[in-house]
């Protein structure tokens, strides 16, 4: 085979890779695949909210703009595979030390979402292609005649086309829904206002035992303390809770919200369900209710704050388990940490004493 398909071959690989690590990165929406990308991958490296927006459009902008550099002949030796190489030096270098201080797990996030890759997996792709340039620079000749202004306008207009796809702005109002306890049912026999008065049994007892079952009941709660959460719900700290943090669009989302409702409607006793939206594809809300038989009472937030209060590492959907807004449990995504309904049901049940163990 000829120096000059083999090159071109090359040239094709490396384009694909870097054009699709770009797309990738805008993968389902733009604005939600890059704020995440930021809380999930630049925030860990101590990149500040105010810096994170601008230099993330910028990478995306030059990996589209390598992707197309890469097929144009000017300066391909001089500029454009030196500068290919050096972005994926670092890049491999940053993964190597993300294996060795948090080990090889989760998404890289070299291709957002579309392709999730482990770091390891991350090192060795970017290995091969730096492989694969060094291969090419040496079957290229020396660079000819060539158009710096060309180059420097792909570069340019990458970087501006991705701050028009996706323009910096600022962070939205909480969007409120009603926050009353009284939960809305689709088709539901069992409606959850009874939580708003959960009656103690009457239980006849003689007159000098009275202060002591008092104190008991007393003693077999946790001690109020401020979550956080009365900005979203007042009342929150109050007794037991269930907050929940969901994705409109999020299919495990709504599997995760109508479980919760089905143990909602077998237990007269179940807390008060709440739910923090991501503000991405806010119009599948009524769709999001709907499969789930019920409309819980929420409050949405965007997406980059959303991702802070769901907590670094985690992921969708979120339950957390509050009684007098002392968290108990907090299940979090699809893997280990999903949520357990048989658990769950066990876990809300236990007094107390049995949680402080």
């Amino acid at each position: 085979m000829k120096k000059e398909t083999i090159s071109w071959i090359l040239r094709l690989i490396i384009s694909a890779l870097f054009i699709l690590s770009a797309v990738a990165k805008l993968y389902p929406s733009p604005y939600f695949a890059i704020s995440t990308f930021e809380v999930k991958q630049l925030y860990p490296l101590g990149f500040s909210e105010g810096f994170a927006p601008y230099f993330s459009r910028i990478l995306i902008g030059i990996e589209f703009a390598l992707g197309i550099a890469i097929l144009l002949k000017d300066y391909l030796k001089k500029i454009t595979i030196p500068a290919t190489i050096l972005l994926l030096a670092v890049f491999t270098i940053h993964l190597s030390y993300t294996t060795f201080v948090s080990g090889n797990a989760g998404n890289c996030g070299c291709f957002g979402d579309l392709i999730p890759m482990t770091p390891v997996e991350a090192i060795i792709k970017n290995i091969i292609a730096i492989g694969l340039l060094v291969w090419l620079f040496k079957l290229l000749p020396a660079d000819g005649k060539s158009n710096f202004w060309l180059l420097k306008s792909v570069g340019l207009g990458c970087v501006l086309a991705l701050f028009m796809l996706a323009p910096i702005r600022p962070v939205a109002e909480i969007i409120e829904e009603s926050t009353s306890e009284i939960q809305d049912n689709l088709g539901v026999v069992v409606d959850s206002t009874s939580l708003l008065t959960n009656e103690e049994p009457t239980v006849t007892i003689v007159k000098d035992t009275i202060k002591k079952v008092e104190e008991k009941k007393t003693e077999d709660a946790p001690k109020k303390v401020k979550s956080g959460y009365e900005k979203y719900f007042p009342g929150i700290d109050t007794d037991k809770k269930i907050l929940c943090y969901f994705v409109p669009g999020c299919d495990h989302c709504m599997d995760t919200a109508k479980e919760l409702n089905e143990m909602r409607k077998k237990d007269k006793n179940f807390p008060p369900v709440y739910v923090i939206f991501m503000n991405e594809e806010p119009e599948k809300i009524p769709t999001f209710f709907e499969f789930a038989g019920t409309k819980f009472p929420y409050k949405m937030i965007d997406v980059i704050p959303f991702w802070t209060e769901l907590g670094s590492g985690r992921d969708t959907p979120g339950v957390k388990y509050l009684w007098n807004g002392n968290e108990f449990k907090y299940y979090d995504g699809i893997n280990e940490n999903k949520f357990n309904g048989a658990e769950f049901k066990k876990l809300i049940k236990k007094p107390y004493s049995e949680l402080k163990k």
